[in-house]
């Protein structure tokens, strides 16, 4: 079975490749994987309320992954595998990737303006060296164009 990993945060170009990896999957018979990423904390409290804090950011992630996992299933009528991380995003990625060799596909969106995007730029230079191929969904397709293109 052919298995898309999307990094889903709030922002529009993950919902945009959340969209397309399911319609993909929808139409390949695969699955979606969705890998939210725990923010690494930089600022360092005592003991118990560092704790606190990244605890509710782990909260507000699983949150937000199992909205999006909602709306997939309202959607597509299946339900996507969630999994929350924390640390740094890109090597948490590539652990997941080395864990789940299963994974057909790592599917990232683009911003819809230009802008600086470090999760797209780090793999995008490192494709080449990926275990599965790399899918970059633009952010500024509309939603019909997007559907089509999946």
């Amino acid at each position: 079975m052919r298995i898309y990993l999307v990094v889903m945060d709030e922002t529009e170009e993950a919902k945009q490749a959340l969209r397309f990896a399911s319609l993909r999957a929808m139409k390949t018979g695969g699955s979606v994987h969705i890998l939210a990423l725990v923010p690494q904390q930089t600022f360092n409290a005592f003991g118990g309320v560092q704790a606190t804090i990244e605890q509710e950011a782990r909260e507000r992630a699983e949150v937000m992954a199992n909205n999006a996992a909602g709306n997939i299933f309202g959607e597509m009528g299946k339900r996507p595998v969630i999994a929350v991380r924390p640390g740094a995003p890109a090597d948490v990625i590539s652990k997941y990737l080395e864990d789940n060799g299963e994974v057909a596909a790592l599917v990232l969106g683009t911003a819809a303006e230009s802008g600086n995007d470090p999760l797209v730029a780090h793999f995008a230079a490192r494709a080449a060296n990926l275990p599965c191929p790399l899918y970059l969904v633009p952010g500024n397709l509309s939603k019909e164009r997007l559907d089509e293109l999946a």
